[in-house]
């Protein structure tokens, strides 16, 4: 397989859609990784298997729809594999190993057989202390936006994912990128407090605009820059409600069509009548209260 990943949006021609079967039993508060499941369990609504497999599943008949080629990572017994872009990302023709936090070191092995689909040499392994996952990742011609920790207290943030060390490792593998990296909010508990990963508050979609939550970053700076490379008006503000919901984290199937959850009212009919975008439509509200939507469900191989 020959790699190609340029930005988030050129048609699509092949992705990993992660695993919704083998669940296992709902996590303890304590098992819980990230704010919007620390917040579920707490509820007591955390998504149900049936209820996965149906969301995915039809998240699947629509990449099918268009012609995509769809791989799914190898089944692990009792263990939660929905969310396939944190085990790996593609930039341009080269697949980077994440070194995801141990609670889900294990996913890796099940994608054992996708990763022998591409040359060895094409697939980079970053040191153990180069903490990177590829949410926090988005390649968007010739930037790669990156979202990260700084603070003191990254150790203790398991919502902190990606660190310094990996993103110098990325410049260099990647010198003629213009790398920017973006300190999120943290929270472990509270999920209108913290971002768990870049696209959770911001994503690129067509050939140049972008949604955008400002409250995500720690520094405005970083907000106002993608202001300035997209413009404003290129840009889809969503509220803190709508972050909670997670707006930002819809996909591309190409410049001209995104699969979107289909209780994104506002921003599916501004994507239709004001960009002119076809939207395809999909339940994935439980699937969200695990802490992902459609892009955290994915990992793209090969765009046109």
């Amino acid at each position: 397989m020959k790699l190609n990943i340029k930005n988030e949006t050129s048609r699509l021609k092949s992705v990993v859609l992660g695993q919704p079967n083998s669940l296992g039993a709902v996590p303890t508060l304590e098992e819980s990784y990230d704010a919007k499941s620390y917040d579920t369990i707490q509820k007591g609504i955390y998504p149900t298997e049936k209820d996965i497999i149906h969301e995915m599943t039809e998240f699947e008949k629509i990449l099918k729809k268009y012609d995509v080629k769809v791989f799914r990572p190898e089944i692990i017994k009792d263990y939660n594999q929905v969310f396939a872009r944190d085990v790996a990302f593609v930039i341009e023709d080269k697949m980077i190993i994440s070194n995801v936090i141990a609670d889900r070191a294990d996913e890796q092995e099940a994608y054992r057989k996708i990763f022998e689909e591409v040359k060895w040499r094409d697939i980079i392994n970053l040191p153990d202390t180069a903490h990177i996952e590829g949410g926090d990742v988005i390649v968007w011609n010739d930037f790669i936006f990156i979202g990260t920790c700084f603070s003191e207290d990254y150790r203790n943030f398991k919502t902190a994912r990606t660190n310094e060390y990996a993103i110098n490792i990325l410049k260099e593998y990647f010198p003629k990128k213009r790398i920017l990296d973006f300190e999120l909010k943290k929270n472990d508990r509270e999920p209108y407090q913290g971002i768990l990963h870049l696209d959770c508050t911001f994503n690129p979609i067509g050939t140049d605009k972008c949604i955008i939550y400002k409250n995500g970053f720690v520094d405005e700076s970083d907000y106002l820059l993608i202001l300035d490379i997209f413009g404003e008006e290129n840009c889809f503000h969503v509220t803190d409600e709508e972050m909670f919901e997670m707006y930002p984290n819809i996909f591309s199937i190409s410049p001209e069509i995104v699969v979107s959850d289909q209780a994104f009212t506002r921003m599916n009919d501004h994507l239709r009548n004001e960009w002119g975008m076809t939207v395809e439509e999909i339940p994935y509200r439980e699937i969200s209260k695990m802490g992902g939507l459609l892009r955290c469900s994915t990992l793209p191989l090969v765009r046109e």
